[in-house]
């Protein structure tokens, strides 16, 4: 049985418009995303051949696969839950989001700080990557990382809860290669709720990190 699955969307491919288009959400989860599902399986059996016949000629590169196709799987489930069609603003205390709107104040200074960081983060990466909003453990603070294709720039310990894809496949057909449009345009299908409790699950899990017995 495989050990990694591709989940379901949690809305309808129509969801997000005007946004991003039903095209672009039906192949981005049902090709993409389940091309880094495979990719993950696919080297989990490998590396178990590898630890059979005890042949490590390939290791470097199975691991980097690993990781790459695993980060693509984590990502995109943490993406498509980021989103909704009845998101956009910002988190307010009205809202029920209020722990969130504070974090990212005393992380960033302002609203308008984070998501000037976020924005420019995610649409400068070079090549194909993300933007991603983490929690930091250590400090007990939300950063802004980079993450060159899926495998770069981030802290070891951080829990990312908000992520923009920045790769092609995520605009392309819509926005060709206007990928500042697309990332601006982002901040309108935000979904708040899911990354206040994303937030709020990284904080109680923040003793994880155990850099000392």
């Amino acid at each position: 049985m495989a050990t990694y699955t591709l989940p379901e969307l949690p809305y309808d491919y129509a969801a997000l418009e005007p946004v991003i288009n039903p095209q672009i959400i039906e192949l981005h989860h049902d090709k993409h995303h389940a091309a880094y599902v495979k990719g993950a399986n696919d080297t989990l059996e490998q590396l178990e051949e590898a630890r059979d016949k005890e042949a490590w000629g390939a290791i470097n590169d199975l691991q980097k696969n690993l990781a790459f196709h695993l980060s693509g799987h984590i990502l995109h489930s943490i993406y498509w839950h980021n989103m909704t069609g009845d998101g956009g603003g910002e988190p307010l205390a009205a809202d029920g989001v209020g722990d969130l709107a504070d974090a990212i104040t005393e992380s960033f200074g302002t609203f308008a700080g984070f998501k000037a960081q976020l924005t420019k983060a995610s649409a400068t990466t070079q090549g194909s990557g993300w933007g991603v909003l983490a929690y930091e453990p250590l400090s007990g603070k939300l950063i802004v990382e980079q993450v060159y294709d899926h495998q770069g720039n981030v802290g070891q310990g951080s829990v990312p809860i908000l992520v923009f894809d920045a790769w092609e496949h995520a605009f392309y057909l819509q926005y060709k290669n206007q990928k500042v449009d697309f990332i601006e345009a982002m901040w309108q299908v935000v979904n708040w709720q899911d990354v206040a409790k994303r937030y709020a699950a990284a904080k109680e899990r923040a003793d994880v990190l155990l850099l000392a017995p």
